[in-house]
């Protein structure tokens, strides 16, 4: 929006526009000498500054970055000075995290099969948008979440050099039985490897697992590289960082979900000012697999 049509939407003076702006309340973009005002993020900034209302305060959330692990979110947050601590533990482990309010915010990719009918019209998952019903549901314990597009990042096959195997898809590692080197339960990895085995028309438990678990990207790729594994499924990132073959089967998105009033507190807009930086943009490019020209993207408000 402009200036006059953001004064008509919050119903004050232009004036009073440009003294918000000046003082930095108020969220606002300049492109070209003109400023505009993203409407989703003025819904958020109204939401956050809205007082008032028995038992509505709460305790404030640790610094802390739950959920799925993801290689360009924990570089950045490293990168940032935000000073968030990461606990990645897989996408529900952080959801439930984060309605626990144990942690600031929560990163997770759920594919459809995973999520209930979505808010807002929409599904979440590897090839759809929208956030999970159960952070909707759970507005009551978590508070007013806004769920934010973090990255597009491309899914599939880790495998080593070369791929000596010739792999090209799941139905190889199952008929070769080659082994695979799963993620937890609880991760957006294993629940989207899982959906793409049953859409292939194979059974959940059909590839052969190399115990123990890995618990991140970085340690299923790391199994492949010291041979520990004949196969991994994880993001390509993980895959080029350790110089090995990826196959790739998904384009999924991640998401924050992070509540509407710390979504404006410095440590979250640390964040969100460094991804905005070349320095982000070079390191998104040289990690491989990312798409982040949708990065900040309102995608659910509850």
């Amino acid at each position: 929006m402009t200036t006059d049509e953001v004064a008509a939407y919050l119903r004050i003076k232009e004036r009073k526009v440009y003294d918000l702006v000046k003082s930095g309340k108020i969220p606002c973009t300049r492109v070209t000498g003109k400023l505009l005002f993203p409407k989703p993020l003025i819904d958020l900034w109204v939401a956050a500054e809205t007082t008032g209302g028995a038992g509505l305060s709460l305790a404030p959330r640790p610094l802390i970055a739950a959920g799925s692990h993801d290689p360009l979110l924990a570089w950045a947050l490293g990168e940032s000075g935000a000073g968030i601590a990461t606990l990645f533990d897989g996408s529900l482990g952080g959801i439930e995290r984060y309605i626990r309010r144990e942690a600031l915010f929560c990163g997770f990719h759920l594919p459809p099969e995973a999520i209930a009918a979505g808010a807002g019209g929409e599904q979440g998952g590897a090839d759809g948008d929208g956030a999970p019903k159960l952070l909707a549901d759970a507005e009551a314990a978590a508070g007013a979440t806004v769920v934010i597009e973090w990255a597009r990042r491309m899914q599939g096959l880790i495998l080593p050099v070369g791929n000596p195997a010739r792999v090209a898809g799941l139905r190889d590692l199952v008929e070769r039985r080659l082994t695979v080197k799963l993620r937890q339960a609880e991760a957006g990895s294993r629940m989207l490897l899982e959906a793409l085995l049953r859409r292939a028309g194979l059974a959940p438990n059909a590839l052969q697992s190399a115990d123990p678990i890995a618990r991140t990207e970085t340690d299923a790729a790391a199994a492949v590289a010291e041979g520990l594994s004949d196969a991994a499924f994880g993001v390509e990132s993980a895959a080029k960082r350790f110089g090995l073959a990826f196959a790739p089967l998904a384009q999924e998105r991640y998401d924050l979900a992070i509540d509407r009033r710390d979504y404006f507190e410095p440590p979250f807009q640390a964040l969100l000012a460094f991804a905005r930086t070349r320095r982000f943009q070079e390191e998104a490019q040289r990690l491989g697999g990312y798409d982040v020209a949708g990065l900040g993207r309102v995608v659910f408000n509850g």
